[in-house]
């Protein structure tokens, strides 16, 4: 029941980090608000991730003594499939570089035109 509950509150924050960021991204004009929007938005889909890969009842992908090695336990239904996590953990970096490429494009066109707010790039508009 405990896990239920945990389970439920996980995938509840994680929607609505998405809803969020992708409200950020399509609503706000400020370029640094879309960047922390899709931060956001790139958050919430990591901890969909990481809540859909949990089992109840299995410990971390650590082969350890708290995973026993019997003759007749198959190690592969006490831990968790490490997929995800792994995933995550290359999207959290991957994440992490193109935020910081965003904002490096912020302050180049901040530069450029100083200003953030979208409404006044219309170079390349029709």
């Amino acid at each position: 029941m405990e896990y239920l509950q945990l389970g439920r509150i996980s995938l509840i924050i994680s929607f609505l980090l998405i809803i969020i960021g992708f409200w950020g991204i399509l609503s706000q004009k400020n370029i640094i608000k879309i960047i922390v929007s899709f931060t956001i938005l790139d958050t919430g889909i990591n901890v969909l991730i990481v809540s859909l890969g949990y089992l109840k009842g299995r410990t971390a992908p650590i082969i350890d003594a708290s995973v026993s090695q019997g003759p007749n336990h198959n190690v592969l239904n006490a831990i968790v499939d490490p997929v995800p996590q792994a995933l995550v953990l290359t999207a959290i970096v991957i994440g992490f570089g193109v935020t910081a490429l965003l904002l490096a494009y912020a302050m180049k066109l901040f530069k450029a035109k100083r200003t953030l707010e979208i409404n006044q790039f219309n170079d390349l508009k029709w």
